[in-house]
């Protein structure tokens, strides 16, 4: 699982995947082993260490661009080594993400030993919640022979309860409905719809309908529920829940 990894030509950020753009079967840890393991961490903290940029060198960059260049060559690394999934390490809470450890290049990155224990501290954050979800997706799953109103039910549920764990971990900081859309589709696409569907159907049910800085009320996510459920299946659920 460990292989050393040569990262040269950096000149500036590299283009790096995003997250929120990955299919749930890039991010889905039962389709992406990961080793843990002190003796793992600390293999890859001694990587991470001569990586980080020195404090003369962040000081003498008046663009603040050595520590973004660290981080694009921290996830360059990460994800030749783990997989696509590992691209969301610093997937900040600030930033509408679910990692606490990490802010951003500028108040993240320290002294090089700190640094690469928090490096790892945030992947091992993120694999966590990745696998929370996955978790809660096979619970929150419909039955593959639900009739029309269990399945509006289940989706309904599967709504409320993704989003109010989204609103959790992130603490509906900036953009955390970016992340909510991403978690809802991977939801869709992990039940067997088409991410494309499964796209339309989380766009038409929120329709900007989530703002920064403010957790949805709970009539909110009823509606929201109640949307999904009627795009995909044709019908609510009336049912006292």
């Amino acid at each position: 699982m460990f292989r050393h990894v040569r990262l040269r030509g950096y000149a500036t950020s590299i283009d790096r995947e995003r997250v929120w753009l990955l299919p749930w079967t890039a991010v889905d840890p039962g389709r992406n082993a990961f080793g843990r393991g002190d003796d793992e961490a600390a293999r890859l903290t001694a990587l991470v260490v001569p990586m980080v940029p020195s404090e003369a060198a962040r000081t003498a960059d008046p663009d603040r661009m050595a520590g973004y260049r660290f981080t694009d060559e921290v996830t360059a690394l990460l994800v030749s080594r783990y997989g696509r999934w590992a691209c969301g390490w610093d997937y900040s809470v600030h930033n509408g993400g679910p990692v606490e450890a990490w802010c951003c290049a500028s108040d993240s990155v320290g002294e090089a030993q700190e640094t690469a224990e928090r490096v790892v501290t945030c992947l091992l954050e993120w694999r966590d919640w990745l696998e929370d979800m996955a978790e809660r997706f096979e619970q929150l799953a419909p039955n593959p022979d639900a009739d029309t109103e269990d399945r509006s039910w289940h989706l309904e549920r599967a709504v409320t309860r993704l989003v109010t764990a989204v609103v959790n971990s992130t603490h509906a900081e900036s953009s955390w409905y970016r992340l909510c859309e991403t978690t809802l589709t991977w939801f869709l696409t992990s039940t067997g719809l088409g991410s494309e569907e499964a796209q339309k159907a989380v766009d038409a049910a929120i329709g900007g309908r989530f703002k920064s800085h403010a957790a949805p009320a709970p009539t909110l996510l009823d509606t929201v529920g109640e949307d999904l459920a009627i795009h995909l299946t044709g019908r609510g659920f009336y049912r006292e829940r």
